[in-house]
């Protein structure tokens, strides 16, 4: 029996400083003699030892099976030598050799020491491993250690034991920083090393930017709001598509905040980083006009099998949608994953064709003998699509004939979204009097043009105006031409 105060003492540090229980310390502090006895007695040695931390004791009995002939002097024992302590050993019996912990030697204690230590290690190294393997894109917080190179040693809040990194190519390099400075930034992914696990942090990735929105947006949290896709150029600008899963929440608003407060801790965050964000939208063409933002676009039209869309602005978008050095476009190819090639107006009609290379897709607004797609109709929430595909209807005409009943019996679909959608088949439907009376009005101008060619060549004094393209100036138009007609009758 050992007795010591150290003993004790040495398991408290233990405990406090590598956050380990006592079982699990015991165990190390077992492996530890376990591996010393084997250094002195060999590697075939069997022992038990028994730690009494409330008295700071060790118990260390080694465990020898008598035998006639020893073969094996670790585990082993003659009849002869074991019936000298007592005579009433038999061939076969198991000896208890207690063992004074003082008689370990130096090398010994020094092996014991070497154990404990690897395991602990192991311990900790296992513990980072499960901890972090999981947490990638997570925000973690701690203080620039040391500064390598161009690489930053980072000491975290918690696991201080953790090798945290965040190399030079994961740096913004508008950023500098020194030695004791808080930094935060994302996981990126967990390294092993001959050391063990490292982590290796980042605050170039894009997924910084999406883990200091999810600080920022309960939102996110909640899991409401989800950003689907987003591209970056470190130090200038960050483009991020969001979706909502739940209807009467904006997902754009959300992530803006109250007076743009959200997002502008985000902005401070990032050093005054541009931040552009927009709907995410499961068609692509959509998707690429949305991507495009700040800039409209006229038409896009696409080519599935090569993944390309092409983009139609008017001459006066044309540089927002390129951006400086072509950085708007290129965000935006690769925040939808398709390659865009940009057009001016001017550019398309200087082709010498009217007809795009791919085929053209459904504009956003509905047009006469036009069936447009639901996910194109302006109004249309994103969950609401996703049930109605779900039950095989895609276009308009799928639903124009269906009733509020038909949609109630649709998982997912409440009452007051019945109503809107009967709301907006009828307002779509309603919409073609006024294409034909714009028809018509195309048609009445060219009338009016006529009429007044007729009216000149007659002498007749009134002049005849085109209007503008209002609702008002139509019966104005009406008015005129009735006058040019009367003008010549008259004559």
């Amino acid at each position: 029996m050992v007795a010591s105060v150290e003993i004790l003492t040495a398991i408290r540090e233990l405990t406090n400083s590598k956050q380990i229980d006592r079982a699990e310390l015991h165990g190390l502090l077992e492996d530890g003699i376990n591996a010393a006895l084997a250094k002195k007695h060999g590697p075939t040695v069997q022992a038990e030892v028994d730690i009494d931390e409330s008295k700071g004791a060790i118990r260390i009995v080694l465990l020898k099976t008598v035998v006639e002939e020893v073969t094996d002097p670790a585990s082993q024992i003659s009849l002869e030598d074991a019936r000298f302590e007592d005579a009433e050993f038999q061939v076969g019996d198991q000896m208890e050799i207690p063992v004074d912990f003082a008689e370990f030697g130096r090398t010994a204690v020094q092996a014991a020491k070497q154990r404990i230590i690897q395991r602990v290690r192991e311990g900790e190294r296992s513990k980072i491993r499960d901890e972090f393997s999981s947490r990638v894109g997570d925000l973690l917080s701690g203080e620039v250690q040391q500064i390598e190179r161009g690489k930053l040693v980072i000491m975290l809040n918690k696991f201080r034991e953790a090798e945290a990194i965040i190399p030079y190519r994961e740096q913004n390099h508008r950023e500098h920083f020194h030695q004791g400075d808080p930094i935060r930034a994302v996981l990126k992914r967990v390294e092993e090393t001959p050391k063990g696990p490292r982590l290796v942090l980042s605050r170039a990735d894009s997924l910084f930017v999406k883990a200091l929105f999810k600080l920022e947006v309960p939102e996110i949290q909640q899991n409401l709001v989800e950003i689907r896709a987003s591209a970056r150029e470190v130090g200038s600008r960050t483009k991020i598509a969001v979706f909502s899963r739940d209807d009467s929440v904006d997902p754009v608003g959300a992530c803006v905040g109250l007076k743009g407060s959200r997002v502008q801790a985000v902005v401070n965050e990032l050093g005054g980083e541009r931040i552009d964000i927009v709907p995410w939208s499961a068609d692509p063409e959509r998707f690429a006009k949305l991507a495009l933002a700040p800039a409209r676009v006229a038409r896009v039209f696409s080519d599935p099998a090569t993944k390309t869309i092409q983009a139609i602005v008017d001459e006066d978008q044309l540089s927002l949608a390129i951006g400086r050095n072509g950085q708007n476009v290129r965000l935006a190819s690769e925040l939808t994953e398709w390659k865009i090639e940009l057009y001016s107006s001017r550019e398309w009609m200087e082709r010498g064709t009217d007809q795009p290379i791919f085929a053209p897709l459904p504009t956003d607004e509905p047009v006469s003998g036009v069936n447009p797609r639901l996910v194109d109709i302006e109004g249309m929430q994103p969950a609401t699509v996703a049930v109605l595909e779900e039950a095989g209807y895609k276009t308009l005409d799928d639903i124009i004939d269906l009733e509020r009943e038909d949609f109630l019996r649709l998982p997912g679909i409440a009452p007051e979204e019945a109503d809107r959608l009967m709301a907006i088949i009828n307002e779509l439907t309603t919409d073609e009097a006024p294409e034909a009376a714009e028809e018509a009005v195309v048609t009445t101008e060219a009338d009016v043009e006529a009429g007044s060619e007729m009216a000149s060549e007659g002498g007749a004094a009134a002049a005849v105006e085109l209007p503008p393209e209002t609702e008002e100036k139509k019966p104005e138009v009406k008015k005129k031409e009735a006058k040019a007609t009367e003008g010549k009758k008259s004559e």
